[in-house]
């Protein structure tokens, strides 16, 4: 059975991978859920093969492939739009391996394309003899014979990650030459120009999938909005996403990938208007192409880049808070926490910043030895207090750092649940989670609720403090 894959074959280096590829696009006709799942497996194992394979690259703390996509040297080696597509093939393997029934045909394809667009790059910077291919959906649209059909999933071997890594050792200098050199001509992303309906369908269903919306139950396509400035009067919310108790939470605009999602931005006001009129409520507003998506609480705050759509928990939890939150002027310090002046300063000023001018970032800078542990303390008994705050992350890049933070945490707010990523065995629902970066990453898929979602959703957290930021977000965390 011919598939877009097999050009690999003719590298024998390509062989971690290749057959991996193959067999992805094979089961597509079997289970779209399968074809998403094995499009992640071949993914993460092309993505091995290139850290063992080019000098550029070291292997990080672990080898999960959420942490090897992560890595700077990783996000500035691949192309311009290539991100997008390896994060959509990322989200779409673990939607298909916890929720199977939600993985659609269409979306499987998408996951094919993906891939194949990556394995082309990889061909292009390293293969012996390079040729330019495309992605041909004839191939996976044609009539597939029964005898053509696997009847299940081919079995692949699984990658030994350090045994490709010593193999390939002495390669890394010559292949990491050839990439260079080839890119000298250019290498460019093809775009996936598609309509606005198969972006919606692909991309942001995905991405709903991922924060646990369910179609028709609190998330409804094509919402009708009357009172709209156009000749009929009427029109359609792309997405609109309700609370249990039928209140709207969120309205999405979606535009096609290949438009900016500014485009989006006087509808989605439109859309808002309506529901708050229906509603007594006004919606926060999404704004996405698939590739990119802002958030907006045009009441509140400016339009934001986000990393995905907020969770129904996380929507409900936000305004929440908005409804509850106190002001913050001339707030009331614990002394016993943090008595000195200076302290009391740096909170005031924080809490003035957020408060006030609607800042959603802070840099505290104090030298060492003055209190920085016990004036953070003490800002996040204020924000929670005055119900800015609900749950909280700490973040440091050493786990002396966490434990350090965790033991002042409990000392001073003997009250707060709190717990520490870094030991498996407490309980990651508390409302303050202490972790280094590394073990955060890590827990961002594999951490579920109760219900078997995510548990770090996008808006899980209401307040991120960054120990250390001058040597952890501005060098290597930032994303």
């Amino acid at each position: 059975m011919k598939t877009n894959f097999d050009f690999l074959l003719k590298e024998p280096q390509f062989e971690p991978f290749a057959e991996a590829a193959i067999s992805a696009e094979r089961v597509l006709h079997i289970s779209p859920a399968l074809c998403a799942t094995a499009c992640r497996t071949a993914l993460e194992f092309a993505v091995k093969w290139l850290y063992s394979i080019d000098s550029s690259l070291t292997k990080p703390y672990a080898d999960k492939l959420v942490t090897l996509i992560s890595t700077e040297d990783f996000q500035d080696l691949i192309p311009s739009g290539m991100a997008a597509k390896i994060n959509y093939l990322r989200k779409i393997g673990n939607n298909a391996t916890h929720n199977p029934k939600s993985v659609n045909k269409d979306q499987a394809v998408l996951a094919l394309e993906n891939l194949h667009s990556f394995l082309d790059f990889l061909a292009c910077c390293y293969a012996d003899s390079y040729a330019e291919t495309s992605f041909d959906k004839g191939i996976i649209n044609k009539v597939v014979e029964p005898a053509e059909v696997p009847l299940a999933q081919p079995e692949v071997e699984e990658v030994d990650f350090q045994t490709l890594l010593d193999e390939n050792f002495p390669k890394r200098p010559g292949m990491t030459a050839k990439r260079l050199e080839r890119l000298k001509r250019g290498y460019e992303v093809k775009p996936m120009d598609m309509t606005e309906a198969q972006t919606r369908k692909a991309y942001i269903d995905v991405m709903l999938q991922d924060a646990g919306w369910e179609r028709g139950v609190n998330w409804y396509d094509e919402y009708p909005v009357d009172n709209m400035p156009n000749k009929s009067g009427y029109g359609a919310a792309d997405y609109v996403l309700f609370a249990d108790d039928g209140m709207p939470l969120a309205v999405i605009e979606a535009k096609r990938t290949s438009v900016n999602v500014e485009k989006g931005r006087q509808q989605a006001v439109l859309y808002a208007n309506f529901l708050e009129q229906k509603f007594g409520k006004r919606p926060i507003i999404f704004l996405t192409n698939g590739y990119e998506t802002r958030l907006w609480d045009d009441r509140h705050y400016p339009e934001r880049l986000v990393s995905g759509f907020y969770s129904k928990r996380d929507l409900e939890q936000y305004f929440g808070i908005l409804k509850d939150r106190k002001g913050l002027k001339g707030v009331q310090i614990n002394d016993a926490i943090s008595g000195r002046y200076y302290q009391k300063e740096a909170i005031q000023a924080v809490c003035d910043a957020i408060g006030e001018r609607n800042r959603r970032k802070a840099l505290l800078v104090m030298a060492t030895g003055s209190g920085k542990t016990r004036t953070v303390i003490s800002l996040a008994d204020v924000l929670i207090r005055h119900g800015w705050v609900k749950n909280l992350l700490f973040l440091a890049d050493r786990n002396a750092l966490v434990t350090q933070a965790k033991r002042a945490f409990h000392n001073e707010l003997p009250n707060l649940s709190l717990c520490d990523l870094t030991n498996s065995k407490e309980d990651a629902n508390a409302r303050a989670v202490f972790s280094t970066y590394q073990t955060m990453m890590n827990c961002i898929d594999a951490m579920r609720n109760e219900e078997g979602g995510r548990l770090f959703t996008p808006g899980h957290f209401d307040l991120i403090v960054v120990d250390e930021a001058h040597r952890s977000i501005y060098n290597k965390y930032k994303d």
